[in-house]
């Protein structure tokens, strides 16, 4: 990746952040990092600055279902999964972030299969 457009991804994902926190009212934050061979999902609070539930392509849960880490139904199951943590964890409502990434393939597949579990956002 080049450095410019490095850059403009970094401003991006900052630009996404900051319409987070003023709509976040309190509520904890999905956020989704993909590469080019896995994906992975965590619920952050960041008030307190932790980590509450994560989900990734890697868990051994899903590595032995899935036949890449890296397509939609392996985002499909990520979803699922942090989704299913976060129930367990006591939390419905977040906001979603999807970082600098676009809101479809990988990302739209996760965010999807998370609110067919129970997560509002």
């Amino acid at each position: 990746m080049s450095e410019k457009s490095k850059a403009l991804f970094l401003r991006r994902r900052q630009r996404v952040r900051a319409k987070l926190r003023r709509v976040a009212n309190n509520r904890p934050r999905l956020s989704v990092f993909r590469s080019s061979k896995h994906i992975y999902a965590q619920i952050i609070d960041d008030a307190a600055g932790h980590t509450l539930a994560a989900a990734s392509s890697l868990d051994s849960a899903l590595k032995t279902s899935l036949e890449s880490g890296a397509d939609v139904t392996a985002a499909g199951a990520v979803g699922k999964l942090v989704a299913e943590r976060a129930k367990a964890a006591g939390i419905e409502r977040v906001v979603f972030d999807r970082g600098a990434y676009l809101f479809h393939g990988r990302v739209k597949a996760l965010a999807d299969a998370a609110r067919e579990s129970g997560l509002v956002f």
